[in-house]
């Protein structure tokens, strides 16, 4: 949408003016550009004819829409929140929502081996009711990300945003640049995963005719798959299993929060030392400190419980901890 979307309200040079700030700070705002094309809508439908937000002329785009969650509605609020008080900064009247954003902190939702045999083979089976090329492949990408998400516990954007050169083939290695904090990493593959890639890659390649500047590319094969379509991607698929009722609604975050879960308890049933281990799990997951790593791990119960059977310092080991990503 992003790509020939184009602005035509009052306020869209404002939006084009945002978004080269942002990008110029090394901010991608791609997801961010989706939501502001929304406001532009959003003016032109609702009649704005001169520079000037009220309050009430935001009142319809502040309410949360059907079946859209707390978090996608703050996002939404704030994203256009930071639109405002750009403008603001040229001396426009508007409006500048405040204390909208009143969030309980979701638990995670720890995926077992039936929810997630059940997920992928959703994903494995899945075929393009229309025989396109770009859905075609699409499919075929879902196929992979989703892997890597599940056994390596890549954010979305680092797996959405992967460039081809970025990922060998050779060794299994993926280098994650400039990610959440500025962090860089080296993240390994197993030996089944990466021949996974390899196999993939060689596919996509032969798919497309040429040599892809992204691992994962989008719609337009020139940019990496949108963050909020793997989201809306994830949704669809899990809609559609047995485990779609459950209480506690799973999303794409959540196989990084199994990831360590699952790591964490197998480490502990094999008698190995939690705190010799830990600080090689947070350097593979981007952490600042083993602080953020033991908080996923805190956030979960039962999982606290396995390592407490079977590490005696496990009081030590996972300390009260602050609130991270």
């Amino acid at each position: 949408m992003a790509d020939n979307f184009k602005r035509q309200s009052i306020i869209a040079p404002y939006i084009d003016g945002l978004l080269l700030e942002k990008r110029a700070n090394g901010y991608s705002y791609d997801s961010e550009e989706l939501i502001l094309n929304r406001f532009d809508m959003y003016c032109r439908k609702h009649g704005l004819e001169k520079l000037e937000i009220t309050k009430e002329f935001l009142g319809e785009w502040m309410e949360q829409k059907e079946n859209e969650g707390a978090f996608n509605q703050a996002k939404r609020i704030s994203c256009v929140r930071q639109l405002l008080m750009y403008m603001a900064t040229y001396g426009i009247c508007v409006y500048i929502p405040h204390n909208f954003c009143h969030l309980k902190k979701a638990l995670p939702h720890i995926f077992d081996p039936m929810e997630l045999a059940a997920f992928f083979h959703e994903i494995d089976s899945y075929q393009p009711r229309q025989n396109r090329t770009a859905e075609v492949r699409l499919a075929g990408e879902y196929r992979l990300i989703f892997r890597l998400f599940c056994c390596c516990g890549l954010r979305n954007s680092e797996a959405a945003g992967i460039a081809a050169e970025n990922v060998n083939l050779e060794t299994g290695v993926l280098t994650i640049l400039t990610a959440k904090g500025e962090k860089d990493r080296l993240v390994y593959l197993s030996d089944d995963l990466k021949n996974s890639c390899q196999n993939y890659y060689a596919w996509l390649c032969n798919l497309l005719g040429f040599t892809p500047r992204w691992f994962f590319p989008g719609m337009n094969p020139d940019k990496p798959i949108p963050n909020t379509t793997l989201d809306s991607v994830f949704n669809r698929f899990w809609a559609k299993t047995r485990y779609a009722r459950c209480n506690n609604k799973p999303t794409i975050h959540d196989f990084r929060f199994t990831f360590v879960v699952n790591r964490m308890n197998r480490w502990a049933e094999d008698g190995l030392d939690l705190q010799v281990m830990m600080p090689y799990l947070s350097r593979y997951l981007g952490h600042k400190s083993t602080n953020e790593t033991f908080y996923y791990y805190y956030l979960v119960s039962d999982a606290y419980r396995t390592v407490a059977k079977k590490d005696s310092i496990a009081c030590d080991v996972i300390p009260e901890v602050k609130h991270y990503e």
